[in-house]
């Protein structure tokens, strides 16, 4: 079995998509894209089109949830010094916001026969739907809930590394 490395990878993506229509790698854009597989091209647009109003939607609005917890910890001296560390990161991103109007502008299929499909949307109603948010924001208490979950992400951590090193003093 042949392992590929990142730069195999790269290059391999770099080949696939050198080709491709310039809205397929633009970052500002909502691109969906999804493999032709034994489904056919209708299933493999479909879930182009999904994915592409998935992304749509993320650049309207996007809730996160997200923490990282790490911790490093150095035992010994000079060559018999070891250093033990260990860090995890949890996220969650949800949204939900309705597209009346969002639809299909560009198709694309690569020559490996993956669907891209750039997703539109009129750009009034993307403006009333921001409009609409940050009206919304300013009438309920969601910042001052996201610093009290701040905290609290704060304050676990603090509580974990307090009993890291409560363990390495008991080990003394």
């Amino acid at each position: 079995i042949k392992e590929t490395t990142v730069q195999e990878q790269s290059r391999d993506i770099s080949n696939e998509l050198a080709n491709a229509p310039k809205w397929v790698s633009d970052l500002s854009g909502a691109v969906g894209s999804a493999k032709i597989g034994k489904a056919g091209m209708q299933f493999a647009r479909t879930e182009a089109l999904a994915n592409g109003r998935d992304e749509l939607a993320r650049m309207i609005n996007v809730k996160v949830s997200n923490m990282i917890k790490n911790f490093c910890q150095t035992i010994g001296v000079g060559d018999n010094q070891t250093v033990d560390k260990t860090c995890s990161q949890v996220s969650k991103q949800v949204t939900s916001e309705v597209l009346s109007g969002s639809r299909q502008k560009e198709m694309w299929v690569s020559p490996s026969g993956e669907v891209f499909v750039l997703m539109i949307m009129d750009t009034n109603l993307i403006k009333q739907v921001v409009k609409d948010g940050i009206e919304s924001s300013y009438k309920n208490d969601t910042v001052l809930w996201q610093q009290f979950q701040a905290k609290n992400a704060h304050e676990e951590l603090d509580k974990e590394i307090d009993k890291e090193f409560n363990k390495f003093k008991e080990q003394k």
